[in-house]
């Protein structure tokens, strides 16, 4: 029989995305072929500093990565979440944690008996005053759970913010200690198969070659493979997320370190603000149409909490996603595959589930076609529902003091969104479409941040006694509140336990 196994992988870019993809390769595939990526110092990279999600830390964990070294080598801070401010009208403020309002009572999630006590008594706090992740960043505290049984001290998760460079090349060194070879230059031509269309291999400018079986494409926004080569075509996402601008500059690092993301509604758009151990990461997202460049600098230039180190970046780019991510002998994973705005930090989430799903689904060297349609529709799905969440927080607004904002609050949505919104105006549900994805708790957090309350409470809620409840509640957030005082300060936390050098 003929060996049809995979020889040899070529990843072409390095980057956040290339080298998420070289590690978990080299790692799985043990050294039973041979893993190339090609990079040139010449292309940059759009890192600008990351926010990620929760899940980064399974992440790095299936690397065998040591959290307290990770955080030194990236000058990475932790994250409980991201606090909203401006949005659904000027003047709001809301947080979205990594958690929930308290553990399900009789299979109802807690924050809809929180909805019941709320039209009865009207002195009862804010449903964020359960959510032990908003209250630890509202006191700029924090301590990793413990993940042992189920309490009220861990029901909460969280992320990092890192500089995306420090972690390309963090990642960088770990692939290479696992065999994965770094090869330098520009990539001018590939060469395809006569009958098959399969790349076959990279010709760089130098005149050498590079031969594959299969070729990861993570060449960013330009897709030099996936749309270069195989013209995957491009879903435009632009009238239901109309931002395809960016300016980013970092400044001075902050006196406190928040463990939370910032991020404020402006005119045309939105800014983000996160605190990294040696400097603090600025960006200003906006559409273009409603706002000129130069004004779009000076928001965020006066915006700044420290001293700006060099000048705005200017970005461009078109939300949407590849039609395919997954052609032949090609898979795009980053941005080659697609693009969604950073505002809940998907960006970096994406590249793992798809790293995960190549390594689930990987071929052999004739790569079957169904694998590439599974890989296709999860990668598709993903994209949408990512989408809609992000979609959520431009439409639910009652701003209209901005040709922008009206915008939003007047543009089409998809029917699943559409869905999702009203089902939670009428009666409190949320429909959740991505078991995966974001969880009934976010969707919580947003719409009722965004100021969506329900109209009716689930009929099913008041088998329970109002003293029996308001007693859990109580007893519930007095132990967050005793937990939370223990807490050190984030930044005193990181000095005794992770701090960079």
């Amino acid at each position: 029989m003929t060996d049809n196994h995979i020889r040899k992988v070529v990843i072409v870019g390095g980057g956040t995305a290339g080298w998420m993809t070289a590690a978990p390769l080299a790692l799985k595939l043990g050294g039973r072929c041979e893993i190339v990526l090609v990079e040139s110092p010449e292309i940059g990279t759009v890192g600008v500093g990351e926010a990620t999600l929760p899940t980064i830390r399974y992440f790095n964990h299936s690397l065998g990565l040591d959290d307290a070294d990770f955080v030194r080598k990236t000058q990475a801070t932790f994250k409980l979440g991201i606090e909203f401010k401006d949005w659904g009208h000027v003047g709001n403020r809301f947080f979205h944690g990594f958690g929930d309002f308290g553990p399900p009572i009789e299979h109802r999630p807690a924050y809809m008996y929180w909805l019941r006590l709320s039209r009865t008594f009207k002195d009862m706090p804010s449903y964020e005053q359960w959510s032990i992740a908003t209250a630890m960043a509202r006191n700029n505290r924090f301590a990793p759970p413990h993940d042992e049984m189920p309490s009220v001290s861990d029901a909460y998760s969280f992320a990092y913010h890192f500089d995306a460079g420090l972690y390309a090349a963090y990642l960088r060194v770990y692939a290479m200690g696992c065999g994965v070879t770094r090869v330098e230059g520009m990539i001018d031509g590939v060469e395809q198969h006569p009958e098959t269309g399969f790349i076959t291999a990279l010709k760089l400018r130098d005149g050498r070659r590079v031969e594959g079986d299969l070729f990861v494409d993570c060449s960013g926004f330009r897709g030099l493979l996936i749309e270069g080569v195989f013209k995957a075509g491009y879903d435009d996402w632009s009238d239901m997320l109309p931002c395809n601008s960016a300016q980013a500059v970092p400044c001075a690092k902050a006196e406190q370190l928040t463990p939370y993301t910032i991020s404020t509604a402006k005119s045309a758009g939105w800014t983000w603000r996160i605190p990294l151990q040696h400097r603090t990461g600025n960006g200003h997202v906006y559409c273009d149409a409603f706002t000129s460049d130069e004004d779009a600098g000076r928001v965020l230039m006066d915006g700044l909490d420290g001293e700006a180190q060099g000048a705005p970046r200017q970005l461009r780019f078109t939300t949407g996603r590849r039609r395919k991510s997954w052609i032949k002998n090609c898979v795009a994973i980053g941005l080659s595959s697609g693009f969604l705005e950073p505002l809940e930090s998907t960006s970096i989430n994406i590249i793992e589930v798809a790293v995960g799903w190549l390594v689930q689904f990987f071929p052999q060297r004739d790569c079957r076609p169904e694998l590439a349609d599974e890989f296709n529709r999860m990668i598709t799905e993903r994209y949408q529902f990512v989408r809609d969440f992000i979609v959520l927080h431009y439409k639910v607004t009652q701003r209209s003091d901005s040709e922008f904002w009206r915008y939003c609050a007047n543009m089409p949505i998809p029917d699943t969104l559409k869905h999702q919104i009203e089902l939670f105006r009428e009666t409190g549900h949320v429909a959740i479409y991505d078991p995966e994805g974001f969880s009934s708790s976010s969707y919580f957090s947003i719409l009722m941040g965004l100021g969506v309350v329900p109209k009716a409470d689930d009929p099913l809620i008041d088998a329970l006694q109002f003293d029996r409840l308001l007693g859990h509640f109580a007893s519930r957030r007095e132990i967050i509140n005793q937990v939370v005082k223990a807490m050190p300060e984030h930044g005193q936390y990181i000095s005794l336990h992770c701090k960079a050098p």
